[in-house]
């Protein structure tokens, strides 16, 4: 929605769908043509195993060429197609690099945001995920990294993105502004200006102690700057003021400390999100004073900003549910929205791209009518044409319910609840598949896990447990309930089940990763009765270990992760006394069940150590256990090979030890 940025979720997600357009794409996407009728067989484990075979499709702000990512095995393409026409133009592989997102500069730039695990030259101590970015020339084909180490003099600059990447247009050039690195005895946060016409680079700034990002308005110059000690919380806005930049705003917060977005949507103002009595919302910050106005009617419930792609300005947001919703504060550009999803009733509607004009659109459908497709939307002719769909050999997501039951305590988990296909919901196999995070949380939209296992057979709840954000509320309610209640809530929602007959109470086990790994562990050693099996992806076994080693990466400086964890774990450190309690490792004689572990060799988030402790333990114990090994794949089972793998793995120990037949 915003600009390419590493600090947030990758663009596409995402965070975070599709059909063929043409008989003349079928030479380079060979991308099959779509029925809408639903499939009989179960597709394969491959086709939900293997990354998305068309993603990242983003529409050029003159609406005259679509860039989309292309994957076929283990190979991946960046391609430009014509819209006119329908012609192919350049591309470019990708095949050794993990993508994260594309982006248009202008109408002739394409922007490839990639990553890599690596400890880059000069540095010391465990590997890291280090963003690098792409600037793939449509017209002439040439494709070069930014920043451009060798241009440089007498200062090492690394070939790193650390930040939000500012897009501007001066004087008939676009020009890029990325905040990068430079080294010099140590790491120094920079904001490097890019032409792309010339591909001239220079320095803009050096940043302070604790620098986040810069915000650089239409004629290049630096306007504001926000910066974070971590060892003390404090944060600090600084504006510019008689050609230097001035603070005008400070405050100490442990976690969530004022960002700034960027451009507000009227002219001179920043938009700024902040907390307030408790509350996240989104303010405007005029340049002319700094000082902060009143929280933006209709916002408080936002989560990421979408950004016009010329004038930079932040000109709406999404608000999540059961699935995404956007919000423009232009009514204009809301009405348009609304005759959208008029058109698809029935269908979810994922907004993915736009031309500058907001005439022509890109969207993401999910549905019975359409399976997973993506379209372009010309407002102007009032036409939809299909491009692709998501996963070759999938047209028709499972259905997925939205469930609520009640917790012990009387608080309400929604959840949602993946069918089989075929199959009547009564006495069902299931699976309990809590998301990661813990602060994140789960909706309807296509998840590729969760239809993966529900085409097995199984039925799988995905519990937005406490902790979840959900709301405020409800996510403070997860503040030390790390594997205390946020526990329950998961078996909680296998009792629901059972009772409304739906589940059969012999046959469930429970699945995760990162801290669904977590549970999924704590499942088997802290709440076994609900559970006959447990797989854990990039599980956290051993909290004492995990948290030394978070602190370790810190040089047991105060750090915002260490406080990010004892907050839901509700201890005060490796040495806590409470931190026994809640860890599976220590409860290995408890667990009667088999266990699977599966873990990324390249993991930087929860090292593969915390699952090789586990496995060792579990040997030791004479316990039913296996260990996976995913090399050279990640903390997000970024590699369709490895990700493959893991579905397959897993998928053979349910099948084995909960068969769903």
């Amino acid at each position: 929605m915003a600009a390419l940025d590493t600090r947030r979720r990758t663009p596409g997600g995402s965070t975070p769908a599709r059909r063929q357009w043409a008989a003349r794409l079928a030479g380079l996407l060979t991308l099959a043509a779509l029925s809408c009728a639903p499939a009989i067989e179960a597709a394969p484990l491959e086709v939900y195993g293997r990354l998305p075979r068309l993603e990242n499709v983003a529409l050029s702000p003159d609406g005259s060429r679509i860039a989309f990512v292309k994957t076929e095995g283990n190979t991946r393409l960046v391609a430009v197609m014509s819209v006119a026409d329908h012609s192919m133009m350049r591309g470019v592989r990708v095949t050794d690099t993990k993508l994260r997102g594309i982006q248009w500069a202008d109408n002739d730039h394409l922007l490839i945001l990639a990553s890599t695990t690596t400890v880059p030259f000069g540095f010391l101590g465990d590997n890291s995920e280090w963003f690098q970015m792409q600037v793939y020339d449509v017209r002439s084909g040439a494709n070069y990294q930014i920043p451009e180490a060798d241009n440089f003099d007498k200062v090492d600059v690394l070939n790193v993105v650390v930040g939000r990447v500012m897009v501007r247009h001066i004087r008939n050039h676009t020009v890029l502004f990325v905040p990068g690195l430079q080294y010099m005895g140590e790491a120094a946060r920079v904001l490097i200006k890019v032409d792309l016409d010339t591909r001239d680079s220079t320095i803009m700034r050096v940043g302070r102690v604790g620098t986040l990002g810069w915000v650089v308005d239409e004629a290049g110059e630096v306007q504001a700057e926000e910066t974070y000690a971590e060892k003390d919380g404090r944060w600090r806005i600084f504006l510019r003021r008689n050609s230097r930049l001035q603070e005008v705003a400070s405050g100490h917060e442990d976690l969530e400390f004022p960002e700034l977005l960027g451009w507000g949507p009227t002219p001179d103002t920043l938009l700024v999100q902040m907390m307030e009595n408790g509350e996240r919302v989104w303010k405007l910050m005029p340049l002319k004073d700094g000082s902060m106005g009143p929280p933006m009617a209709g916002t408080e419930t936002l989560s990421e900003p979408i950004e016009h792609p010329l004038t930079n300005r932040m000109i709406g947001g999404v608000r999540p549910g059961d699935t995404e919703e956007y919000v423009f504060f232009e009514p204009a550009l809301q009405d348009s929205w609304n005759a959208l999803l008029h058109t698809f009733p029935g269908e979810r509607v994922l907004f993915e791209s736009a031309s500058a004009d907001f005439r022509k659109m890109i969207v993401r459908l999910e549905g019975p009518k359409h399976g997973l497709i993506y379209e372009l939307i010309d407002l102007d002719a009032h036409r939809a044409s299909p491009l692709g769909g998501l996963y070759a050999g999938l047209t028709q997501p499972l259905e997925v319910r939205r469930v609520n039951y009640t917790a012990g305590d009387d608080l309400t988990i929604p959840a949602y609840l993946t069918l089989p296909r075929g199959k009547a919901p009564r006495n069902l196999p299931l699976i309990v598949l809590p998301h990661g995070g813990p602060a994140a949380r789960d909706n309807a939209d296509f998840d590729w896990w969760s239809q993966a296992l529900a085409d097995q057979g199984y039925a799988v709840l995905r519990p937005n447990y406490r902790g979840s954000t959900l709301d405020r509320k409800f996510l403070e309610a997860g503040y030390g309930q790390w594997g205390r209640k946020m526990q329950t809530d998961l078996s909680d929602g296998v009792r629901y089940l059972v009772k409304e007959g739906i589940a059969d109470p012999a046959r469930v086990c429970i699945v995760g990763a990162s801290y669904g790994g977590y549970a999924a562990l704590a499942g088997a050693a802290l709440d076994p009765g609900a559970y006959r099996c447990a797989v854990a992806v990039a599980g956290v076994a051993d909290i004492k270990r995990m948290l030394t080693w978070v602190n370790e990466q810190h040089r047991s400086k105060q750090s915002w992760a260490q406080r990010y964890w004892d907050r839901f774990m509700g201890v005060t450190g490796p040495n806590d006394s409470a931190v026994e309690a809640i860890s599976p490792i220590s409860h290995v004689g408890s667990i009667t069940m088999p266990v699977l572990l599966i873990h990324g060799k390249d993991d930087t988030v929860v090292p593969f150590e915390q699952s090789q402790l586990m496995y060792d333990a579990l040997k030791r114990a004479r316990k039913d256990v296996q260990l996976v090994t995913l090399k050279h794949e990640d903390h997000w089972l970024s590699r369709g090979e490895t990700r493959l793998q893991m579905l397959q793995a897993s998928v053979a120990f349910l099948r084995a030890h909960n068969p769903p037949d």
